[in-house]
Parts: structure tokens; sequence; C-alpha cells
């Protein structure tokens, strides 16, 4: 008898990851053979734990922190996973482990589902933060078109490596002149950690935003950041964190599985539910 087809989350720590809940969830719904399971590895056996993966008996998995730089340098990473500069996503095809950031398709597939046509007509976005999940939200906006992403971060330095990186339709903007920058962008999108449950709050004044903006915050735990809140309160079209955590999960699925899974509320409901109680 075949043993069922299994995947995990590779990361120190571990326990916290939701990616299990929403992985059995979709093995359940589809009546698939398969497990998914969590795998706390310290980075100092993450690459003979990945370079083994099958000997384990896993056909991919995913890599949380501290393991998605690691994991871009002992695999083949496609475009977007080298334009992020980290992978979140492995999984083995014909002996090869191949990676890729499904960051990138989360933000967008969540934009298009909680905010439909947000990008039509849309000039100018502007992005908080210049980490990894910054450039994953450079690359998608770059990707879909938009033609100018105005980029704000606290430290000047590590924006100025995006620039490079995606070129001038990128434009470094000043943290202090944030309350101006909201003006010229119907898209703002905080990727930072500000707003974060046992974090300083993101100070903003959204008075000045397009009565049509979008406001996205990838941060999901408040599910509903201040931020958003505000976004709400003044009628704009609000985008949370948790949407973009459910919709980056799929792609990896469908590697594994061979199956395209959904986001639907019931699975939204869940996870919901799980944050809460914790």
């Amino acid at each position: 008898m075949a043993e069922p087809k299994a995947a995990c989350v590779i990361g120190w720590p571990v326990g916290h990851s939701r990616s299990p809940l929403i992985h059995n969830y979709w093995i359940k719904q589809h009546g698939l053979d398969a497990e998914y399971r969590r795998e706390a590895v310290p980075p100092e056996q993450f690459k003979d734990f990945i370079t083994h993966l099958a000997a384990r008996g896993y056909v991919g998995a995913n890599v949380t922190v501290p393991h998605k730089q690691a994991a871009l340098a002992v695999s083949e990473p496609d475009e977007r996973a080298r334009a992020v500069g980290a992978v979140n996503t492995l999984w083995l095809d014909g002996g090869r482990l191949r990676s890729t950031n499904t960051d990138v398709e989360g933000f967008i597939g969540n934009l298009d589902a909680t905010a439909p046509s947000w990008d039509r007509g849309l000039q100018s976005a502007l992005v908080l933060g210049a980490g990894g999940a910054a450039r994953a939200v450079v690359f998608g906006l770059l990707e879909r078109g938009i033609g100018r992403i105005l980029l704000v971060n606290r430290t000047a330095e590590r924006a100025a490596a995006l620039l490079t990186q995606f070129g001038d339709r990128v434009v470094l903007a000043r943290w202090s002149d944030l309350d101006e920058l909201v003006a010229e962008a119907r898209l703002l999108v905080n990727t930072t950690s500000l707003g974060m449950a046992g974090q300083p709050p993101l100070t903003i004044d959204l008075a000045r935003l397009s009565p049509d903006a979008v406001v996205s915050d990838l941060v999901y735990a408040p599910l509903e950041t201040a931020l958003l809140a505000a976004a709400r309160s003044r009628g704009l079209r609000a985008v949370d964190g948790l949407g973009m955590l459910l919709h980056q999960a799929g792609g990896g699925f469908q590697r594994w599985f061979g199956v395209r899974p959904q986001v639907t509320e019931a699975l939204r409901a869940q996870v919901e539910a799980d944050l809460i109680s914790k």
C-alpha cells in the first residue's frame, strides 16, 4: 500500500504556524490521502533536512523564519523567489529541489478577491517597509503593471536596496512625508510590523487618501489593525493580512498534491477562530 503524500512547514520555532490548519483543511475537503506536518528544524540542520526531503517522506515543504533566505541558496529558485530574495515553498520535481515565493500571488490574489478592480486606472501605490514582504508586494505590483511605487521605510538604506533591484518605477520617499504622500496613491500597503500585537502603532493620517483608495495591511494579529479600522471609518476598502496568508498557501498545495484549492469563507472562519483563541 502506497504511503500518503506528505508535506510540512519547516521553521525554528514552528509551533505558531497556521499552515497545518490551512493545508489539512484542504486535504480533508478534497478527500486526499495526504498529510501536512510541522517540522522544528534549527538553522544548523536546515540544509541537511531539505536536501533529504524525499528520504524523509516529503514531496515538498513550506519554509518560515528563520530559513527563508537559506532555502534560496540550496534550491533552484524561480524568478519570483530570486526577486524577493526569499523562499517560502519547496517542491521536488524529478529529483530537483525547486522553490518559489508564493507571497507574491498571495498578496495579489487577496487584493483581487477582497477589492475587485483595485488596479483599474491605478497609477501610483504607496508601500510602507523594505523587508522581504515589501519585496514580494513591490514585485507583484510591478508584475501587475502599476507604473509608480512610492516606497517609504524608517531606514533609508534598506529601501535603497529595493530601488537598485527594481529600477526607476520605484521611488524612494521620506517617512516624515508620509501624511503628504497618501494624497498621491490610491493603494496604501503596510508591510511593516507596526500595528502588530506587541509592536508600536502605525501612526498615519488617511484624511488625504482618495475616496476610492484601497488600504492593505499585511499584519493579521490583530485581524483588525488600527490602520484598517481608520480606513473603514472613512468608507475606504480595507484588505487584511489574513487573506494574504490564505491565498499564498494554494500554490504549494497544488504543486504537492495536484489540486488547486479554493480560499472560502469557511476556511477563513476556521483560521480566524484559531487566531482569536490564542
